[in-house]
């Protein structure tokens, strides 16, 4: 087992907000009551990245009286991956990872992270999702999958799931890798995976089930977002072969 004495906390969470007054309460309230059935002690970390609703308002009042949770109003939309990086290095646990708050991939497989990584060795845990698919959802489905085999394709990753939002990390073995990163948005999350395996960290995807919400409205937009992780997906591997050479 790993030392732990030197943090304040055992676990850092951020939850990166952009426009989540419709399930921010609750989603929240599913997180400590998954924590409060473990001895880990925690924190967790909001920052809203300037969100358009009442995000905002709702987070003041979620950390009032609350030592263990912060929060960070971005003036200037940062983007996820930017966002994401910007927790971990404000974070005081020796573990640090995020979800997304939608909870699609539930709270409830966070305990079994912290154990991949405290017990078993590992420096990330992340999901690799197990879909369960609506008829709605199967035109994300299918893109998704094509995400997953083209960036094992183009990047020569042996990793299932890159794109996931529910990762965690050893904060010590990680902080030099954020520094590499190059991209703020969405395609962060395939670009930590693959600078995390060139920094032969260790890795661990646990399957955990995704359960596509259909009383949102999704942030995704198919069509944009996917020319622009092609676009991200082709820089950043020509910046790695330059890199080798």
């Amino acid at each position: 087992m790993k030392n732990r004495s030197k943090n304040k906390y055992d676990l850092s969470i951020i939850i990166a907000c952009y426009n989540e007054e419709d399930l921010l309460i609750d989603s929240v309230q599913e997180i400590e009551n998954v924590m409060s059935q473990t001895n880990y002690s925690y924190e967790l970390i909001f920052i809203d990245d300037c969100s358009q609703d009442n995000t905002r308002e709702l987070i003041l009042k979620i950390v009032e009286n609350q030592p263990h949770m912060s929060y960070i109003f971005h003036k200037q939309n940062v983007g996820r991956g930017g966002t994401v990086c910007e927790g971990i290095k404000l974070a005081k646990g020796r573990i640090v990872g995020f979800l997304d708050i939608d909870l699609e991939v539930h709270a409830r497989y966070i305990p079994s992270m912290i154990w991949a990584i405290e017990s078993e060795d590992y420096d990330i845990c992340t999901a690799h999702r197990i879909y369960k698919i609506h008829l709605k959802a199967i035109p994300r489905h299918i893109l998704s999958i094509g995400y997953r085999k083209l960036s094992r394709y183009f990047l020569g990753m042996s990793l299932l799931d890159t794109e996931t939002g529910f990762k965690f990390f050893d904060r010590e073995k990680i902080l030099p890798v954020i520094t590499e990163c190059k991209n703020n948005g969405w395609f962060w999350d395939t670009e930590i995976m693959v600078l995390s395996q060139q920094h032969r960290l260790k890795i661990k995807e646990l399957p955990c089930l995704f359960i596509r919400r259909t009383d949102k409205v999704s942030k995704v937009n198919v069509f944009s977002d996917s020319i622009d992780y092609l676009k991200n997906l082709w820089q950043f591997k020509q910046y790695k072969r330059k890199k080798v050479k």
